[in-house]
Formats: C-alpha cells, sequence, structure tokens
C-alpha cells in the first residue's frame, strides 16, 4: 500500500507517498475511501467533475478530501477511483467514479466526519511527494 495509519488520540491520520503529485492527491482519496470500506467492493455506477481550489496544496489537500468525503456523507456515494486531470499549487480538476452505498454489500468500516488542518503537510520527499492528513472520527 501507498500509505501507512498514523496512531492519533481520538482521530485517524494517514501518511500517503507517491511518485508525482496527481498520484498523491489520487492515493489520498483511496486512502480516504478505504478508511470508509472496503473499496474492492466498490463497483463504479457514475462519474462525477470535480474542481477544487486552495492557498496552497496543503488546503487544496484538505479542500480535495472534503469535497470527496461530501460526496459519501452528503450524497451517500462512495468513491471508487479517482483522476486528476489539472492540477496547480492552488486548483485541480479531476474526475471521480462513485457508487451508491448499499448496506447489503458495502461494509462499514470508520465514520470519518471531517478532513482536519491538524498536522497536514504536502511536501517533495527523496523519491516522490508525501502527505500527511488528520481525520476527524
Amino acid at each position: 500500500m501507498p500509505y501507512t495509519l498514523i496512531d492519533h488520540t481520538a482521530d485517524l491520520g494517514i501518511r500517503v507517498r507517491a511518485s508525482g503529485l496527481r498520484e498523491l492527491f489520487e492515493e489520498a482519496a483511496a486512502a480516504l475511501f478505504d478508511l470508509i470500506t472496503n473499496r474492492g467492493r466498490v463497483t463504479e455506477t457514475a462519474q462525477r467533475t470535480l474542481a477544487v481550489q486552495g492557498r496552497d496544496r496543503p488546503d487544496l489537500m484538505v479542500n480535495w478530501l472534503r469535497e470527496l468525503l461530501y460526496l459519501w456523507n452528503g450524497e451517500q456515494l462512495l468513491v471508487a477511483r479517482t483522476r486528476i486531470d489539472t492540477l496547480d499549487d492552488s486548483r485541480l480538476a479531476a474526475r471521480v467514479w462513485v457508487a451508491a452505498y448499499d448496506p447489503r454489500w458495502h461494509e462499514l468500516h470508520h465514520e470519518i466526519k471531517a478532513v482536519t488542518y491538524h498536522g497536514i503537510t504536502v511536501r517533495p520527499v527523496s523519491g516522490g511527494w508525501e502527505a500527511v492528513v488528520i481525520f476527524d472520527v
């Protein structure tokens, strides 16, 4: 897996690594929905287009994950996969493949309430990029 869980009091954190910045944002999305359910059981049935803005890369990461979390919390859609089409320091555009939640088929692992700014980092590292994100559970 390109990410590891971080032990954090009353919250849940991830450290995500990827070779490129676009891949980092895609892997962070995958990690979020791996925490929510078994993505292997999510069969995409629709596609959405999202545009997200932020002041900088960390803010963009938080806003990206918040948009995705809204699909779950607001519309009961699970994200099967994402594709970042354009990305710069303060904007991204992406396609997101989703499926409606079915309690008979999708087991829920964690209730993620929010994406937080606590400890947020998005930075280059040897061999690529790394992000640390803390979720309120």
